[in-house]
């Protein structure tokens, strides 16, 4: 039980910046669970969203609020992911055989810039456009229940990295809860084209990735969820859910 708490404290440190259950240390035996722990972070966020939309929906424009719900969005995660989702452009315009040094640099390249400038104009236009917010939890659990599955079923192209630790502590049995949870969440909101086109892309994505550079990185994790949101974001204001 310590350690299935330890492993969802960690992984709310890893993808969140709220203040609690700080965990910065990757030690044996908590990292399965910290993986495991995912989707219900995602859940836990976007349920904290949702609700800054129905306290505030009274009092400001729609397009204004979600606007707002973009930025804390964005300030709730880090920007964990666009950083993630920058290096990996940065590292798609590099000779592949350079690409996973070009990725491992903490300073974003121009063309990483631009296509997350872009991408980030493109989320907040969906958010100021959008109506199904209490969609929310379930739209940030989906794309973090992919990167589980991407963890467990995908090779991992760094031989070091914190990524390669969670995955050598992933279990099987933790693989099942995680689906587990997740598809009785996902049933409650009647969401399950959202799950079907999420690995549809997952699908996608593992098979350009794998063919460059033979795996995924922490990076890639990281690109994954940010494509994967603003797919169901977007597929969620074309009403065909």
């Amino acid at each position: 039980m310590k350690n299935i708490f330890s492993g969802f404290a960690l992984a709310l440190s890893m993808l969140t910046t709220l203040p609690f259950f700080r965990v910065h240390s990757f030690y044996k035996g908590i990292n399965g669970y910290a993986v495991m722990s995912y989707p219900l972070v995602g859940f836990l966020l976007g349920t904290l969203l949702y609700g800054v939309y129905e306290i505030f929906i009274p009092y400001l424009p729609s397009p204004h609020l979600g606007i707002i719900l973009f930025a804390l969005w964005v300030l709730l995660t880090g920007a964990l992911h666009l950083d993630g989702f920058c290096d990996t452009i940065d590292g798609l315009y590099v000779p592949k055989e350079r690409a996973l040094e070009v990725m491992k640099d903490p300073h974003n390249g121009g063309m990483g810039m631009l296509f997350g400038g872009t991408f980030l104009i493109l989320k907040a236009s969906t958010l100021a456009n959008f109506e199904l917010f209490y969609l929310l939890p379930i739209i940030l659990l989906i794309p973090r229940l992919v990167v589980v599955y991407e963890i467990y079923f995908f090779p991992y192209a760094n031989k070091q990295g914190m990524g390669r630790l969670a995955k050598e502590e992933f279990t099987a049995t933790q693989l099942t809860i995680a689906t587990l949870y997740s598809l009785l969440l996902i049933a409650f909101f009647h969401s399950f084209l959202l799950l079907g086109v999420a690995f549809v892309a997952m699908l996608l994505i593992k098979r350009f990735f794998i063919k460059r550079y033979g795996g995924f990185t922490g990076d890639i994790y990281g690109f994954s969820i940010e494509v994967v949101e603003l797919l169901l974001l977007n597929v969620a204001l074309l009403g065909v859910i």
